[in-house]
């Protein structure tokens, strides 16, 4: 990353005045003619005294400044030297001329002698420090010196100096508007974001409009998370100066308000102004994918992939769209042209095992991480992108590990996901938690609990994960009173703390507790979205008591604020079926969560019990057979499996089956055990056992095995 990208943030960098340091304007000094300038020179208050010496200081420094036009022209070192040589002998006869002496410092830099242009520049300032040209030129010069620098590893020397220059010029010139610009950039660079906002308000009082002093103070607002003011900022001077960029602005900053109907419209407006400039098509481009239009995103990226042909970022974005239509092969596509233009890249890669396993090609999902892990390893530890990339892939390993049920992978790779430092091993720590209570291995996952919270003792999350956890296994109470010590009046986390209370309590059967809970968590202020869990937990209570009426409600809440909620429409879907009721409408709800999770275990088993109670026989075994796949220690698609074969006359394997299933159940956590479906599958293999002993001959090997 270069300093000024560094400096500018993403696409406000391309602005003006941000133009690479390595090729900065020319110093504010006027470039006079040689006979302006040798009457600057002969105007010095210590003009030598006698005509001749006047008159060759005129001549050194005019051969001086032809040498150096030409040294402009053609690059030729010996010119350089002759310009510095010539300055040098003007100099040496009125040494007290300011002209000369910035002729000669600005030739020294030029020439790349850098260290004689700052002897010569920090000479003159001695003198006279109030003279603002060798200040642009030290600006210049330590500016360029940071021409390399990366976030996080700059020389704060010169930081520290090019801050001094352009601070004093600001004071001796404050309509220095493009000094001011850059003393905000270096505030901001050097983390003094208060210090960088007052120079740029300063430039505002003044002139308003300034486009590249409200884009920096933007980002800076933007940066702090002071989205609110960002969006204010730029609403008041878009009402009457409504320029592409700015529109641009406004965009992001509604992005980053997550308001992303009035992104749209910024953006929109941008292109319309301005339809050549690719970062208003681009920002457009993204909001309508963040809102999931997909086809209206995929236009804005087509005309883009015609007009960039070789933009790597284009075809990723375009296959990531492809992925969300379930249109895989030319997700695909896009993804091999993505990997052309950019070999090696992570986010390439990412994005390629994501497809896998959307395609539930889990082992290539898993290949495609795991090089991404060897590859990032391979790099400098000193990098600032590796540790975070590293946090992401480790991340999304561990959960296909999980997916495909080898929880001991999936923990060792949390594991490694700790070690990258404090942030990530609580993180790490979490996760392992959970991945061991879904392994239903509750015991090793309370202990990875109980110590993530001796070493993270004021962890909420760690504590909150905890109480889950004693929930889960029975400890209603003491669950109870963790999460009751964290309520503090703090209104969106104190939602999640009753939602998780709420939860231990319908874990423990406790449902009248567990419903009052919720609707605590209900009635705190904050938009309606945010009570889709407390709806979502509001209706399982009601069906865990059957009163699927009250459930049905619920459900329909979430529904009519995210149509696409995942896991109510498979519990909605499931209830319905179950019950045996408007069988056609819970298949379409189950099949709405299979769009967007084809491979889930649980929506699966849905899909394949309904097609059971519509005595679909053949299309409820090929689905139920693929949720087991999917999820080979779940008992209750091991007793649902079992019941179709069963149906279909298929006695042995609806016994190995059912079997499968009590093995299961018996493996289960506490909270969900269910002793009626327990005893239900155990009446039905007795009696299949004894069907099968009657048409064999033999006898039950246990008594207890008779209808």
């Amino acid at each position: 990353m270069t300093f000024l990208a560094a400096l500018g943030g993403c696409r406000l960098a391309a602005q003006t005045p941000q133009a690479p340091v390595t090729a900065l304007p020319a110093a504010p000094v006027a470039k006079a003619a040689p006979q302006d300038a040798a009457k600057g020179a002969a105007a010095s208050d210590h003009t030598p005294a006698d005509n001749a010496g006047r008159a060759d200081a005129y001549y050194y420094f005019t051969m001086g400044h032809i040498y150096e036009q030409q040294y402009e022209a053609t690059s030729r070192a010996d010119l350089a030297t002759q310009a510095i040589e010539s300055y040098k002998k003007a100099y040496a006869l009125d040494p007290n001329s300011p002209v000369i002496g910035e002729r000669l410092a600005e030739m020294y830099w030029k020439a790349q002698r850098i260290r004689d242009a700052v002897n010569e520049a920090t000479e003159i300032l001695k003198r006279d420090p109030d003279n603002l040209a060798p200040r642009r030129l030290l600006g210049r010069i330590y500016l360029r010196s940071l021409g390399d620098f990366s976030a996080g590893n700059g020389n704060s020397d010169a930081v520290a100096k090019a801050i001094e220059q352009y601070r004093e010029i600001y004071r001796v010139d404050p309509d220095d508007t493009e000094s001011a610009l850059w003393l905000a950039r270096l505030y901001r660079l050097r983390n003094q974001p208060d210090q960088a906002a007052e120079v740029l308000r300063g430039i505002l009082k003044t002139d308003s409009d300034n486009e590249a002093a409200v884009e920096q103070l933007t980002q800076l607002l933007l940066d702090e998370g002071k989205n609110t003011e960002a969006v204010a900022l730029l609403e008041g001077i878009t009402v009457h100066a409504s320029s592409p960029t700015l529109l641009d602005l406004l965009g992001d900053a509604y992005t980053q308000s997550h308001d992303l109907v009035k992104a749209e419209a910024a953006y929109r407006k941008a292109v319309d102004l301005d339809p050549s400039e690719m970062s208003h098509q681009r920002g457009l481009g993204q909001t309508l994918l963040a809102e999931e239009k997909y086809k209206e995103a995929l236009t804005v990226y087509e005309k883009l992939a015609d007009l960039m042909p070789d933009d790597s970022d284009v075809y990723l974005r375009i296959a990531q769209i492809y992925r969300e239509l379930h249109q895989m092969d030319k997700a695909e596509d896009n993804l091999v042209k993505a990997r052309q233009l950019a070999p090696g890249s992570l986010e390439v890669m990412y994005n390629e095992a994501m497809l896998y396993q959307a395609q539930g090609r889990f082992d290539d999902a898993i290949r495609v991480l795991s090089d991404a892990v060897t590859g990032i390893k391979g790099q400098s530890s000193v990098l600032p992108t590796r540790r975070r990339s590293l946090a992401i892939l480790y991340q999304q390993l561990g959960q296909l590990y999980r997916d495909t049920q080898n929880y001991q992978a999936a923990v060792f790779t949390y594991e490694e996901l700790g070690h990258l430092g404090e942030e990530e091993d609580r993180r790490a720590r979490l996760l392992i938690m959970d991945t061991y209570r879904v392994a239903k291995e509750l015991p090793k996952a309370l202990a990875a609990g109980k110590e993530a919270a001796a070493k993270y003792p004021s962890d909420a999350s760690i504590r909150s994960s905890l109480a889950l956890l004693q929930g889960e296994n029975g400890q209603t109470d003491e669950a109870v009173k963790t999460l009751r010590s964290q309520l503090a009046g703090a209104g969106g986390a104190d939602r999640e703390t009753y939602l998780d209370i709420a939860q231990v309590y319908e874990r423990g059967g406790r449902y009248k507790e567990a419903e009052a809970t919720a609707r605590t968590a209900e009635a705190l202020p904050g938009p309606q979205r945010d009570n889709e869990m407390v709806w979502f937990l509001l209706g399982a209570i009601y069906e865990r008591q059957k009163q699927f009426d009250r459930a049905e409600e619920q459900f329909k809440k979430v529904l009519a604020v995210n149509p696409n909620n995942g896991q109510v429409l498979n519990y909605y879907g499931y209830m319905l079926g179950d019950q045996g009721t408007r069988l056609d409408e819970a298949e379409d709800l189950v099949r709405r969560a299979l769009k967007d999770d084809p491979f889930n275990g649980a929506y699966l088993d849905s899909l394949g019990w309904i097609y059971f109670k519509q005595n679909k026989l053949v299309d409820a075994e090929a689905t139920l057979r693929m949720a087991a796949e999917r999820e080979s220690h779940d008992a209750t698609i091991h007793s649902h499996l079992g019941d179709v074969y069963a149906k279909t006359g298929r006695q042995d394997k609806a016994a190995a089956e059912w079997e499968k299933s009590l093995i299961e159940w018996k493996r289960a956590l506490p909270a969900d055990i269910e002793n009626d479906k327990i005893a239900e599958i155990e009446k039905k293999l007795s009696q299949s056992k004894h069907r099968v002993a009657q048409q064999t001959g033999a006898t039950p090997s246990n008594p207890n095995d008779k209808p």
